[in-house]
């Protein structure tokens, strides 16, 4: 527009209350305030806003309608004083309608028709925020599940093309409901009444045929159990916790690795679930991770995790079995983050306190941990971790103080 700015007029009503930009694609929601499509979208699912800009009305219908009269009037506004800088804008492709999404649910069970629509269904929900909305309002969502949770169980009793298919459409069906990224409330629905659909996803992890598709199984299920009530994470399942050990020994891809630490974080804390994990054999797997791993946020997580499950006696005995445990759970002192400081020293203080034998207190000592902790005194970590180092050398002072495996330039930091 350039110099011309100054002399030529537009209309207030050209202009996208949210933008303040001509706009390209009018549409006006149920308040009757028209506003820019990318705005008002950007406005509703980015921002996550539940009003109207203007009146600050809350939306129970976030229905978008184009204003097709004023799109054309702006249209041949621009192109009137193109001479001047405004260029035509071209008509915009109008987004999917809820109809033509129930009609692709339709005609996606019949078996024929089936990877067809689920192909479109992806290409749809992967185009826009509102497409997403609108499939997880005509209920997508339950169909998807429903593709998933039955295919996943007979594909052991089907024939070997009828498992084919069944694969690729739980393929498609997890990437599709993976991408509508769920309302809070959409992702309790997914539990049911019997917890059956962590089940099924559980079993597309075991099947562990497609990469990708293990990684949505899993970033599902995170996002499933951070909005899940307490007994829903108490229900799971010893298998459950098996299927997650294999996906951080199988490494199948970052996200996927990620996912499962943060879904272990969020769910060894409630009932028998840490006792489930240990049993699981997670304990000695975490520690050879530590051991491999150099990622510091990767690192934390599996300190966090071995933190959980060291509060119990059989994680702490896992712990100690490993010829390695102590040693790197220490090493990772100041060799990562002081998050990773503080929860190495939270697992060496639940050893200390817990189970913290004459065996147990003279291997802490000839492996180093002992002065590890002193060292900690002497930097600024952080007053918790602080506090619970001091705590861990005052237990067993009796055995440690005076020792020579302690370098002298750290006795004189050990706490009277």
């Amino acid at each position: 527009m350039g110099d011309y700015e100054k002399v030529i007029e537009i209309p207030s009503f050209f202009i996208c209350p949210i933008s303040l930009e001509i706009m390209k694609d009018p549409v006006t929601l149920s308040t009757g305030i028209t506003y820019d499509r990318e705005s008002i979208e950007k406005w509703l699912y980015t921002k996550k806003n539940v009003t109207c800009p203007i009146t600050k009305q809350v939306l129970t219908d976030i229905e978008l309608t184009p204003n097709h009269t004023l799109r054309r009037l702006i249209q041949s506004w621009c192109t009137i004083n193109a001479p001047f800088g405004f260029e035509r804008f071209p008509t915009p492709r109008l987004p999917i309608s809820k109809s033509q999404i129930l009609k692709l649910l339709r005609d996606s069970k019949s078996p024929n028709l089936q990877m067809q629509c689920l192909r479109r269904l992806k290409i749809i929900v992967l185009e826009s925020d509102m497409n997403k909305r609108s499939m997880e309002a005509v209920g997508a969502a339950e169909y998807l599940v429903h593709i998933i949770s039955n295919a996943s169980s007979n594909m052991s009793s089907s024939s070997s093309t009828e498992e084919v298919l069944d694969v690729e459409a739980v393929d498609e069906a997890i990437s599709i409901l993976y991408n509508l990224h769920l309302s809070q409330t959409g992702l309790k629905s997914l539990f049911g009444k019997t917890g059956e659909f962590v089940q099924a996803l559980t079993r597309v992890i075991q099947r562990d045929t497609n990469s990708e598709s293990c990684t949505y199984a899993v970033l599902l299920l995170k996002s499933m159990f951070e909005v899940a009530s307490p007994s829903q994470v108490m229900s799971l399942q010893p298998h459950f916790f098996i299927e997650l050990k294999q996906i951080l020994v199988n490494q199948i891809s970052r996200k996927a690795t990620k996912a499962a630490l943060k879904l272990l974080i969020g769910v060894c804390p409630w009932g028998r679930n840490r006792i489930k994990a240990v049993e699981a054999g997670l304990v000695p797997m975490l520690i050879d991770t530590l051991i491999d791993i150099s990622e510091k946020r990767i690192s934390e997580m599996v300190l966090m995790v071995l933190d959980q499950l060291c509060l119990s006696a059989d994680g702490r005995a896992e712990l100690l079995k490993h010829g390695a445990g102590l040693a790197v759970v220490s090493k990772k002192i100041f060799r990562i983050s002081p998050t990773a400081s503080g929860r190495a020293v939270r697992i060496l203080h639940s050893v200390a306190k817990f189970s913290g034998n004459s065996s147990v207190v003279q291997e802490m000592l000839h492996l180093g941990v002992v002065g590890k902790l002193c060292f900690v005194l002497q930097v600024d970590c952080g007053s918790k971790t602080s506090e619970k180092a001091t705590e861990i050398l005052k237990m067993h002072a009796r055995a440690w103080k005076n020792s020579s495996c302690i370098p002298n330039n750290l006795i004189s930091s050990y706490p009277s």
